[in-house]
């Protein structure tokens, strides 16, 4: 044997039968199995491509994409390298390196011998105690289903094996008799990294009510289907953003405080040091505020949107925002995520619900590829038992990824419903607006599965800054509409809303007159030098954007939260945020 030989033996491997080897490529490793092809991370083999989980000193657990070509060549190259060795050995070799996976790694692997030296780590889901056994559940978040371990009870620490504990464990990844899994792990070493007291841990084996999880948000996280909920969360995020740099759209960060109302329902909050409270009710003391005069938590970041739009051009955010709302319903919350985009040059509504279509279709086509939602979109037994039906869930995912939404204007809707009028509690009237149950019968009756897309509602009903509608009102259409757009999806109704927005001066004006936001005489002159009465007080800035030159534009607000409740299952808003803050409810 070569002396390089007999120095990568020592270093990598020892002489015993084994089915793994490491293909070496620079200071990086792709840990792959003899004999059989590599565990897939997602649905996308036939695809051309291949997500592995590569290995790093540095990085355990980074993720590359590498061509399923190269990767046979590099698989090739190892069998052959490893072949030489063990000829040159006499013997099958056997890695000896500590090999770090996570839990769902660890259950998409078969391996057919038994492996050693393998390391996981996380949190104790139960302990089972016999006579020569603990049997351990363990999870870390990657996984809905736990990592089943054996540990003997004369084991190093195995005493501190208790339910919430923070643990590594190693040992062999082995065949499981069992039926729960195909394989198990025989632990010969147990660390106790963080200890936990398993009468007073909150999380036991057994039901847990949403309402009881509820009081414990610091908590809820650690368990399977609120970690799988984080990571959806995630990788929804990853889409999103992956799809709008594709599309040229500049990523921004607009304030959390403003300066006014943008929707002008007056359900906003009101910020003041805690050090003076007293400013906020005090009108007079505008010299002693901190900001000279009252500022707000945002309802929406639209408008400072469209100023930066006028920069950079087309723009997007995905930014908490925040209502106060006294609403105890399974669909409001008081903090939450929006995502909101800004088109610059546009003129046409359709440009930008086809941008809200691809947006949404795109991320679900992107996510459904993914182990965590092929996962969690084929539980089994009673894990998530709140949540609404997998197979549902399913038809949801496959209504977003179909093609051509419906489209429909809102006279239309309501002569729909007036066609059905007796089902519902609420009459539909055009100047009315539209009730959750109109909602929800134009989206399971005229979708089919598929979201729709209301357009063009009465002007009087919408915001100011939405434009005017180019129709004439008649019989079939009563009053002046705005081009404007809710998306309905069956169940959750609204998730999305969006509008061309008013860029020409005059007519902004008459809008924010209408609605109460300005009073007086006012201008349109293009020289800046609108009346002293005409002033939009805190909306000032907004109008100026008027007065230099605003481009056509449009655009819409998606609440995150609620669709990734449509697309997961989850019955209540209150679920789907991590922390959920309602009225009379901020627990941590």
């Amino acid at each position: 044997m070569s002396s390089a030989a007999a120095m990568m033996r020592r270093s990598i491997f020892t002489t015993q039968a084994s089915s793994t080897f490491r293909v070496m490529r620079g200071m990086r490793s792709v840990v792959l199995a003899r004999h059989q092809p590599p565990p897939p991370l997602g649905k996308d083999l036939d695809q051309g491509h291949i997500s592995r989980r590569t290995i790093s000193s540095s990085s355990p657990r980074r993720v590359q994409n590498i061509d399923l070509k190269e990767l046979e060549r590099l698989v090739k190259e190892a069998q052959e390298r490893l072949k030489k060795l063990e000829d040159e050995a006499g013997e099958p070799l056997k890695r000896t390196t500590p090999l770090h996976m996570s839990i769902a790694e660890c259950l998409r692997w078969k391996p057919e011998s038994e492996e050693d030296n393998v390391v996981v780590q996380g949190y104790v889901r139960s302990v089972r105690g016999m006579k020569t056994h603990r049997f351990v559940s363990l999870g870390d978040g990657s996984s809905l289903a736990p990592l089943q371990a054996v540990v003997p009870v004369d084991t190093n620490q195995a005493e501190g094996l208790a339910i919430g504990a923070a643990v590594r464990l190693t040992g062999k990844w082995v065949a499981s008799p069992g039926a729960s899994q195909s394989h198990e792990m025989q632990v010969t070493q147990v660390d106790i990294l963080g200890p936990s007291d398993a009468k007073t841990f909150p999380i036991q084996k057994k039901y847990q009510t949403p309402e009881y999880l509820r009081t414990i948000p610091h908590l809820r996280p650690r368990t399977p289907i609120n970690a799988a909920l984080l990571k959806m969360r995630s990788e929804a995020v990853a889409a999103l953003t992956r799809f709008f740099a594709d599309h040229d759209f500049t990523q921004t960060h607009p304030p959390i405080l403003t300066s006014s109302d943008c929707e002008g329902a007056g359900e906003v909050f009101t910020v003041a040091p805690a050090s003076n409270i007293a400013e906020l009710a005090d009108e007079d003391s505008k010299s002693k505020m901190f900001f000279r005069n009252k500022k707000y938590l945002t309802v929406s970041t639209q408008l400072h949107l469209e100023a930066l739009a006028q920069s950079v051009g087309n723009v997007w955010t995905l930014s908490p925002v925040f209502r106060a709302e006294k609403s105890d319903t399974a669909r409001h919350l008081s903090e939450f995520y929006m995502l909101e985009a800004e088109m610059s040059f546009v003129n046409d509504l359709d440009e930008v619900m086809d941008l809200a279509e691809d947006m949404i279709r795109n991320m679900c086509i992107t996510m459904y590829e993914s182990h965590t939602v092929h996962e969690f979109l084929n539980r089994e037994g009673r894990v998530g038992s709140d949540l609404v039906p997998p197979e549902e869930v399913n038809a949801r995912w496959e209504g977003m990824m179909a093609e051509e939404w419906p489209r429909l204007t809102y006279t239309d809707a309501i002569e729909f419903l007036q066609e059905h009028a007796a089902e519902f509690e609420h009459k539909p009237v055009w100047t009315e607006g539209l009730h959750s149950e109109h909602e929800k019968f134009i989206a399971e009756h005229v979708g089919g599965g598929k979201p729709v897309f209301v357009t063009d509602y009465p002007r009087d009903i919408k915001a100011f800054y939405m434009r005017e509608g180019q129709s004439i009102p008649d019989d079939t259409c009563p009053g002046p509409t705005v081009e404007c757009f809710d998306l309905l999806v069956p169940d959750l109704c609204e998730i999305a809303g969006g509008s061309m927005r008013e860029h020409r001066l005059e007519p902004l004006l008459e809008a924010m007159k209408r609605h109460n936001i300005i009073a007086g005489a006012f201008t349109s002159s293009m020289d800046g030098n609108a009346p002293t009465d005409a002033k939009a007080g805190p909306l000032d800035w907004y109008v100026d954007l008027r007065r230099w030159g605003c481009a056509p534009h449009g655009g819409f607000g998606i609440g995150f939260d609620r669709l990734l409740c449509y697309l997961t299952g989850v019955q209540t808003i209150r679920d789907m945020v991590s922390f959920p803050r309602w009225v009379g409810r901020c627990d941590c």
